[in-house]
């Protein structure tokens, strides 16, 4: 039998939240021009907050909590970003979510594997000599922000293949992280280089993407057993403390 893709790979209990995620996704795609901003800063970050959410319930191990953790850290992020006033703390937030998500990744794979950081060092290199001449005061701030999300997708892609044939949800988390990546990657041109047709729609829906893709890379696996047995197995059938006759 074919493993199910797309919403039927979706775990029922989970298919409530999702919509209520894309409603809310919908909500402020639609209303970016016209919401007043702070009916914008709590709608924009409930997509990613749901993942969280979902998240946090399935997988209480150290990958899952790390992930939980880049989540958060992000819907803090996209409330922040709803107004230029926050710029610097918005990214200071999804700067540390990046470090978070990486983490997570190293987690489950510590091998170097440095040749799956060339494509990552060629896109982010060129992408920041493009967007030198303007940047000003903010080189610095970009350039740290732009070796974080490169390192972080280095691991996601470095998780690829970890314990033999790719699984689902390895390819998941590295397709969320480039997309986090171009979703950022659009961003920052957009800002700092040349206006582009229709970018904010196509960084947030990028950005969503990418989010949910590192998500469900926690959702699809198994989470490993993290509560100790209630009753030691040496015990059973017998007084604490007796042997077992032989």
């Amino acid at each position: 039998m074919r493993p199910r893709a797309g919403w039927a790979a979706v775990r029922p209990a989970h298919r409530g939240p999702l919509l209520v995620a894309l409603a809310a996704a919908g909500v402020y795609v639609v209303g970016l021009s016209s919401l007043p901003p702070a009916l914008l800063m709590l709608v924009k970050p409930l997509p990613v907050a749901i993942l969280a959410w979902l998240v946090f319930i399935e997988r209480p191990d150290v990958y899952g909590r790390r992930t939980v953790a880049g989540l958060v850290l992000s819907a803090v992020g996209d409330a922040l970003l709803v107004t230029d006033a926050h710029f610097l703390a918005g990214l200071a937030a999804f700067l540390v979510a990046h470090l978070a998500y990486t983490f997570a990744f190293l987690s489950d794979e510590r091998r170097l594997r440095a040749e799956r950081a060339l494509p990552f060092v060629v896109w982010l290199l060129a992408a920041r000599l493009y967007l030198q001449p303007n940047l000003y005061g903010m080189s610095g701030p970009v350039t740290v922000y732009m070796l974080a999300i490169g390192v972080m997708m280095w691991r996601a892609a470095a998780r690829v293949g970890r314990k033999g044939a790719p699984t689902p949800a390895e390819w998941s988390a590295l397709a969320g992280a480039a997309l986090f990546g171009l979703s950022d990657t659009i961003l920052a041109i957009n800002r700092f280089r040349v206006p582009l047709p229709r970018a904010d729609d196509l960084v947030i829906l990028l950005y969503w993407a990418g989010q949910y893709g590192i998500a469900r890379s926690a959702l699809d696996e198994p989470s490993p057993e993290w509560r100790r047995p209630m009753v030691n197995p040496g015990t059973i059938g017998g007084a604490p403390g007796s042997r077992r006759s032989s």
